[in-house]
Formats: C-alpha cells, sequence, structure tokens
C-alpha cells in the first residue's frame, strides 16, 4: 500500500517564519510576561532561529528548540495557566458532548468528529478559538469531512484490539477522552500518550489526569518534549511501543501529523488543517478537518 503522503515533503516553508514569531508572542502573553522581559526574549528567540538546523527538518524541530527556550528563560511553563483553563472549559462541555455521543446514529464517527473539534484548541496556532462553532461544523453529518475514512477506521476498530492514542493538546483531551470512552465500551485497550514535559499547551501526565483519563486507560509519556512525535527524539520504550504491529494507532493533532506523516497505515490522523501551508499541501482549504488513514493510496 502506497503512502498517499509521499509526495508531500513537510519543512520550513517562508511563510513559516512570521508564526514562529507569533507563537513566541502568544507564549509571552499567556504566561503574563511584559516590561523588559519581551525584548529580552525574543532577541533570544531570533538568535534561536537564527541558529536552528533547517536541513530537512519540519517546523516542529525549530518551534520544539524555541520553545524549549523560552522556558528556559522564563523559568517557568508559560502555557501551563492557559492549559488549564481550557481543561476545566472543556469538562463543562462534557455532559452535552457526551449526549450528542449517546444519541447519534452513529456514536462512535460522533465521538471521532468531536475529537477532530477539539483540535481548535491550539495555542501553538491560535490565541483564541471558537469551540462551539467547531463542534457545530464537526458534527453535521450531512456534510462530509475533508478527508474521510471513516470506514476503514471503523473496520480498524474492529480488527485491533490495542489502540496507542497519540494525545494533543490540553483542552482538547477532553474530548479525546469522549473517543477514548466509546473504543473502551468496544472492548478495545487504549494506551493514551502524553509528552514528558511541557511544550506549547500539550497535554502532559498532569493536563491528561486533570482531563480524567487516570483510571479510564493507561497513559504513558513518549519520553520526549518536542513539539508533534519526532521519533528519533522519544524514548526507546516508547519507540518499542509505537513499532508495534498489532495496534491501530490514533494520531490527534497537526503536529502528530507534520512528524508522522510518512510512518505508513497503521495511523489514523484526526486533526484540522489549521496552518496555511499544511491545508496547500494536501490540497484542502484552511481549517480542513480530516479524519485520514496513513499509507493509502
Amino acid at each position: 500500500m502506497n503512502n498517499r503522503f509521499s509526495d508531500i515533503s513537510m519543512r520550513v516553508f517562508p511563510e513559516c517564519y512570521p508564526c514562529f514569531v507569533r507563537q513566541a508572542n502568544i507564549a509571552m502573553e499567556v504566561g503574563g510576561v511584559n516590561g523588559d522581559s519581551v525584548p529580552r526574549v525574543m532577541k533570544s528567540v531570533f538568535r534561536c532561529l537564527e541558529r536552528a538546523d533547517y536541513s530537512n527538518k519540519t517546523p516542529a524541530h525549530v518551534t520544539s528548540a524555541m520553545h524549549r527556550r523560552i522556558r528556559r528563560l522564563l523559568k517557568a511553563d508559560p502555557f501551563r495557566g492557559v492549559k488549564a483553563r481550557y481543561n476545566s472549559i472543556a469538562l463543562k462541555m462534557y455532559p452535552e458532548l457526551k449526549e450528542k455521543v449517546a444519541t447519534s446514529p452513529r456514536p462512535l464517527i460522533t465521538a471521532a468528529r468531536l475529537a477532530i473539534a477539539g483540535n481548535i484548541i491550539d495555542f501553538g496556532i491560535y490565541d483564541s478559538v471558537d469551540i462551539m462553532g467547531t463542534v457545530d461544523r464537526a458534527l453535521d453529518l450531512n456534510s462530509a469531512l475533508d478527508v474521510d475514512d471513516s470506514d476503514d477506521f471503523l473496520l480498524e476498530v474492529e480488527e485491533k484490539e490495542q489502540v496507542l492514542y497519540l494525545l494533543d493538546n490540553s483542552g482538547e483531551v477532553v474530548f479525546d477522552r469522549i473517543l477514548i470512552e466509546e473504543l473502551i465500551s468496544r472492548g478495545r485497550n487504549v494506551t493514551a500518550v502524553v509528552k514528558a514535559g511541557p511544550v506549547i499547551n500539550d497535554c502532559t501526565m498532569e493536563d491528561a489526569t486533570g482531563a480524567g483519563l487516570a483510571g479510564l486507560c493507561k497513559i504513558i509519556d513518549n519520553g520526549s518534549d518536542h513539539v508533534g512525535t519526532i521519533l528519533e527524539q522519544c524514548s526507546m520504550g516508547f519507540q518499542e511501543r509505537f513499532g508495534r504491529r498489532d495496534q491501530l494507532v490514533i494520531s490527534k493533532g497537526q503536529g502528530n501529523f507534520e512528524t508522522l506523516m510518512h510512518e505508513g497505515s497503521r495511523i489514523y490522523f484526526l486533526f484540522q488543517a489549521k496552518c496555511l501551508v499544511v491545508a496547500r499541501l494536501l490540497g484542502l482549504g484552511q481549517g480542513a478537518m480530516l479524519l485520514a488513514r496513513g499509507g493509502k493510496s
């Protein structure tokens, strides 16, 4: 089976540079950084970007180094507060979202669409989000997703008992919880994967626990504080787990797509193409919603 994304090369494009700077500005804004600290941090960010290795690297490689530098300069995780806030916002929505799944004629697909809707909560790209508007768009079952491999996904869920679920962002993880609950109700054994350390608003063990995943499924970290899943930067234990052939892999978010798009047909990518560059590479409009199987021609 050929990789449907084999003609796509995710690298740093000219449009990425202003996005890098915007991410740094968002980090300072949500972290409450002001005064003389702003130019100090930004000058260091520019030096980091100047020295970055851009050879065959994804934007995730560059932003990982940039955000690590910001955390070191601030001696704190600037996104910690906003992560907790959006987990709280999403948890208040949880009963209504669960009801939408319970009353749906296709509950597993509805839960998957909700997980895609939750991917709007991304402070690496946005500084504010319209969650309910995105939920309404995702749950319009009369409207197809922009890339929709739902039928293949349903078959794969039936065939594979083991599911490795690569989480993306805090807040979004509550939406993922609903899909995980649906998978477990079908007898699937789900392992959720978080980051080993903070980066942007990506989900850590603390965030997953706060969203209610502890006690629901096994949670492991990937040994990395990089954006996305850069396998060579992950722990050997995670690499071995990821490499198992007897499991379905659900990959949430654009960063995971950027870094795993060439890793084969076991992976289903659930995300929104929020970035104009990614949307253009896929031949889709910005904001496109995807439930896409890797490795499918």
